[in-house]
Order: C-alpha cells, then sequence, then structure tokens
C-alpha cells in the first residue's frame, strides 16, 4: 500500500503576484524562503514557509483564469491555517482591512473557526488548537 508521508507542499496561482506576495509575508507572515523568476515561463514561483513545517508554492502566470470559489465547486475547497489564539488572529488581519467570517464552533470537535479570503478569493480558513 502506498504510503504517504505529509504534505510536502501547496501550490496556489495567484492573478497579481506582488500583491498575493505582501498578502501571504507580510499579512499572513509566512517566511520567504526563495523567490525565482522563470523568464520560460514568464512567472515567479515563491517558496513561502508556513510553521517550521509546511511549504506554500506561489506562482504568477500569465492571465490565469479565475478560480470557481462560488458555490461550492469542485475541486480544493479551502487552506487551514492551526493558531493558538483564534482572537487575536482575526484581530490581526482585521487591522489590514480584510473581511473575515464570525467565528463560529466547528460542532463535531467543539473548536473555533472562522474563514477570510486571499486577494483571489481562495477561501482560507483560522482553526483554533
Amino acid at each position: 500500500m502506498l504510503k504517504l508521508n505529509r504534505v510536502h507542499h501547496i501550490a496556489i496561482i495567484c492573478s497579481d503576484y506582488e500583491k498575493s506576495k505582501q498578502f501571504y509575508s507580510e499579512i499572513l507572515g509566512l517566511k520567504i524562503l526563495q523567490e525565482i523568476y522563470r523568464e520560460e515561463r514568464q512567472s515567479y514561483k515563491l517558496d513561502l514557509e508556513v510553521g517550521n513545517q509546511y511549504q506554500i508554492e506561489l506562482f504568477s502566470f500569465p492571465d490565469p483564469p479565475a478560480r470557481v470559489s462560488g458555490p461550492e465547486a469542485a475541486g480544493l475547497r479551502h487552506l487551514a491555517f492551526e493558531v493558538d489564539d483564534i482572537d487575536e488572529a482575526v484581530l490581526d488581519i482585521k487591522k489590514h482591512g480584510i473581511i473575515i467570517e464570525p467565528i463560529r464552533i466547528d460542532e463535531s470537535t467543539g473548536k473555533r473557526f472562522t474563514f477570510f479570503s486571499d486577494p483571489d478569493g481562495l477561501p482560507l480558513e483560522l482553526y483554533e488548537v
């Protein structure tokens, strides 16, 4: 049987590279590991670290098609980030003028969570441990 160790990385294609780079690195506070420009693809690739464990690869491509987010479309639904204090995280995000949903309780775990979106409408979740 196939043995998967862990998620290695998550790839995101953005429509405005500089705006998304700023969002993920400055607003969400992800550490930039590496940034390269691939001339043959007219594409940037930005490697971002999430909590010393996971990596997000942020790509830019010329004229990517818009992502379908709603109604609930097939495919990747959202990315969830674990936080220790959801109230503090929500305040940090709101300081940047980002709209964030009210905090809710997960009925099956009793844990608190909320959603907001990245600059391209990709749903992002904060989940309190």
